[in-house]
């Protein structure tokens, strides 16, 4: 149960979403089940599918009226009103056409995509071309964002044409063997008849229009989102009619809302602690899946010591990532023993090793004249100055905290001497910009970590590493890749590149979380996960045809 103030709202909010949603109604199937979401597991007699009039899905976080110039910090959400060219993300081996009907690659630098046709907007407009050239164009050449890079520089889109009402031309700046399997299947088309007319997108506040299955129709920040199902949608309408998701920041509360019935499905990862506890409960069920997520110790590279290869090899040797996965996660997750980037992408090298081998960190530490001097366990350079280093962790993630604070025995075995310091995650954000930190922990989504085009990217931002600082090894390597017009050679020279990167990290992986999504199976039991994103996205609410269509059949 609840308590206090957290009760008290998230009732307030589930009471006013009750009020404001009984008036609504949708097309039902013949046989439609009881209004009352407690019945809406069953099989309808007419369609043979599952379905529910609503679902309650609690969300950890405040993302905005889901414009993705602001936050793309849900991308499920942002999935639910908007398609791509091609389904489900760049995180599966084979993604498959969606908006897009084929896609053909001319040459090297040529491709010529095909729409389906009949494909409207949520607002009745025609879906066309010149919303897929318009989109393009404007994440290449208006303000940036998180896709930008994927038309502006990796890869590099010199034009994109629309050739008649159905057919885009797109023409790279240098070979792009994956602009189908990775931009296409990544960049969010948007209507053209509405961001045409947005001056400064930052700024857009009115609630999104796409062609997905849902359309946002209610957002009240802080509190809740209402999406309804848009019955007219391309690939099948809907197997539930209305989404209400009440955010809960707290998650404790979140899991109280879940236990208790207040809500039927938890957007958030079961923490390792209550996974046995939820599996036990009645009419409760866990999934696990591949959230293609990592926890990092990020270092400072432009900072001495940090700025030195060698020091960097040497903290990862230090740390005892099993150590660290069996104590803080309880064995939930998968030591970071693979490195960076995620080992469940297709495209990660299969061979990355980054073992514990304290005797090694010991002999690098040692050739590069951090010795103990005074006898004190703590190194000092060879001015005499000691290796003292600090690492900030932000409130809202115990669990990094006690990782953190792991990370500092473990250092004090190299000879490290290690300060953790506790800081709000809204200063932790700002640290990466800044520059004013030593080291500190992290997470990076699957965008970061599973799609090859962002880790070339990522040395190129200032994240992995910053564009124009000396680095020729890597500089050679993304050359030979950019050149590469063979999407089997590219991945073999993306290999070689993530067996640089993990011999001087630059981010030193600690594990990757096994996500255990917890749901009561009473009210829908058709959940199904997409790579990267959990259930909580649209393919978990669409007919089986849809999940065929995307290669994701249950």
């Amino acid at each position: 149960m609840f308590y206090g103030k957290s009760k008290r709202m998230i009732a307030a909010s589930l009471l006013a979403l009750a009020v404001v949603t009984a008036g609504c109604s949708s097309a039902k199937p013949e046989a439609a089940a009881p209004k009352d979401s407690a019945a809406a597991g069953t099989t309808t007699a007419a369609s043979k599918e599952p379905h529910a009039d609503q679902l309650k899905i609690a969300v950890p976080a405040d993302v905005g009226p889901l414009n993705l110039y602001l936050n793309s910090g849900n991308e499920g959400l942002l999935e639910l009103v908007y398609d791509k060219l091609f389904a489900p993300s760049p995180f599966v081996k084979d993604p498959q056409p969606w908006l897009a009907e084929s896609a053909k690659q001319l040459d090297d630098l040529n491709w010529v995509v095909k729409l389906r046709q009949g494909i409207a907007w949520q607002d009745g407009k025609p879906f066309t071309a010149d919303d897929v050239k318009f989109t393009f164009d404007y994440y290449r050449d208006g303000p940036s964002n998180r896709y930008t890079h994927h038309v502006s520089e990796v890869p590099s889109i010199k034009t994109i044409t629309a050739e008649d009402a159905s057919t885009v031309k797109f023409t790279c700046a240098y070979a792009c063997p994956t602009l189908a399997s990775i931009t296409m299947a990544d960049l969010p088309i948007l209507p053209k008849h509405i961001w045409e007319k947005v001056e400064n997108p930052r700024k857009f506040t009115d609630l999104p229009i796409g062609t997905g299955p849902y359309k946002l129709v209610e957002y009240k920040a802080d509190q809740y989102y209402r999406f309804e199902a848009n019955p007219n949608y391309f690939q099948g309408k809907p197997l539930v009619d209305s989404l209400v998701m009440p955010i809960i920041k707290d998650p404790a509360a979140m899991f109280n809302a879940l236990r208790s019935g207040e809500v039927d499905a938890a957007g958030k990862g079961l923490p390792p602690e209550l996974l046995e506890t939820f599996k036990k409960l009645p009419n409760m069920k866990v999934v696990n899946t591949s959230d293609m997520t990592l926890v990092e110790l990020r270092v400072n590279y432009e900072k001495a010591p940090f700025n030195q290869p060698e020091f960097r090899q040497a903290l990862s040797y230090a740390v005892d990532r099993k150590s660290i996965n069996d104590t803080v996660m309880l064995g939930q997750a998968k030591p970071g023993l693979q490195g960076y980037p995620h080992p469940d992408s297709p495209w990660t090298n299969p061979n990355l090793s980054t073992p514990f081998d304290l005797a090694k960190a010991k002999e690098l530490l040692d050739k590069l004249g951090y010795t103990d001097k005074n006898g004190d366990s703590v190194r000092e350079d060879a001015n005499g100055q000691p290796l003292e280093l600090n690492l900030k962790a932000p409130t809202t993630e115990p669990t990094w905290i006690r990782t953190a604070e792991l990370l500092k025995d473990q250092f004090a075995q190299a000879g490290i001497k290690v300060t953790v310091e506790v800081l709000d995650s809204a200063t932790i954000s700002t640290l990466l910009q800044s520059r004013k930190f030593d080291m500190y922990m992290n997470n990076i989504v699957p965008h970061g970590v599973a799609d090859p085009d962002q880790f070339v990217m990522s040395h190129r931002s200032g994240y992995l590493w910053t564009k124009g600082l000396p680095y020729p090894e890597m500089d050679a390597l993304t050359d030979k890749w950019m050149k590469e017009p063979s999407v089997e050679k590219r991945k073999q020279i993306s290999f070689e590149m993530q067996t640089l990167f993990n011999k001087q990290p630059t981010s030193i992986v600690m594990y990757y979380p096994k996500e255990n999504y917890a749901f009561r199976s009473d009210k829908y039991d058709n959940w199904l996960e997409s790579p990267g994103f959990g259930i909580v996205e649209k393919l978990s609410f669409l007919p089986a045809s849809a999940r065929k269509a995307a290669g994701l059949a249950k």
